[in-house]
């Protein structure tokens, strides 16, 4: 676990970067029970692959930090993220505060008609690497928005399944 950031450096990871992305899914089940699974942070283990979810500091709640362990093969990522508004059951917004990954995300539901909730994920990544990093993020967000709406699907199986949170 590294220190925690200091409001300068949560202030300019909070600021949108270059790579954005979103995905969507529509979940049969009611807002504040898919709100509920959506702050289940250490069970999107059970919906993100290779992915390894805790809270590092806090409850879960504003101002935890929450550390996601992505490992495929040799290769693993390490994303914290600083957990800065939670608007139940609409909104959750984070800031990616990590060496590699950084910048602002947030997850929304919204309740639909016929006890359905659609959530959106969105997130704007500063892209590593200057020139070549932004050369290179038209290549990698399909594979990016592709494996976020993957998961998202994973995640409203589940949660219309009972299985979260």
């Amino acid at each position: 676990m590294s220190d925690p950031e200091t409001p300068d450096d949560l202030r300019e990871a909070a600021q949108p970067g270059a790579g954005e992305v979103t995905a969507t899914v529509i979940v049969n089940a009611p807002a504040e029970q898919v709100f509920a699974a959506l702050l289940a942070w250490e069970r999107q283990s059970d919906w993100i692959p290779f992915t390894k979810v805790r809270v590092v500091e806090g409850d879960g709640g504003e101002g935890s930090l929450i550390e996601a362990v992505t490992t495929l093969g040799p290769a693993v990522l390490r994303d914290e993220m600083r957990v800065v508004r939670i608007d139940a059951p609409y909104e959750i917004g984070v800031v990616h505060c990590g060496t590699l990954l950084r910048g602002p995300g947030v997850l929304r539901c919204t309740q639909l008609a016929g006890g359905r909730s659609q959530v959106v994920w969105h997130e704007w990544f500063h892209v590593p690497g200057g020139r070549a990093g932004r050369v290179a993020w038209p290549v990698l967000w399909p594979g990016s928005k592709f494996s976020l709406t993957q998961a998202l699907r994973r995640f409203a199986r589940q949660v219309e399944q009972g299985r979260l949170p």
